[in-house]
């Protein structure tokens, strides 16, 4: 359970902010997408492989 302690005077649209950002950090919403899906772990460690190939292609762009 989230709790964010408003402060005397401040805007609720801050407190909503502060609310959303902790929320997102704890990745709550993406763990729900993950289970109400299944995907086969085939698949699922072909999109590891093809998300490490991409990130060692920036690297080695960026090196240059």
């Amino acid at each position: 359970m989230l709790i964010i302690p408003i402060k005397e005077g401040e805007n609720i649209d801050r407190a909503l902010k502060r609310y959303k950002r902790k929320f997102d950090k704890t990745g709550v919403k993406r763990q729900l997408q993950v289970r109400k899906q299944f995907t086969k772990p085939s698949v699922e460690r072909r999109s590891q492989v093809q998300r490490a190939q991409y990130i060692q292609r920036l690297k080695t762009q960026q090196d240059i």
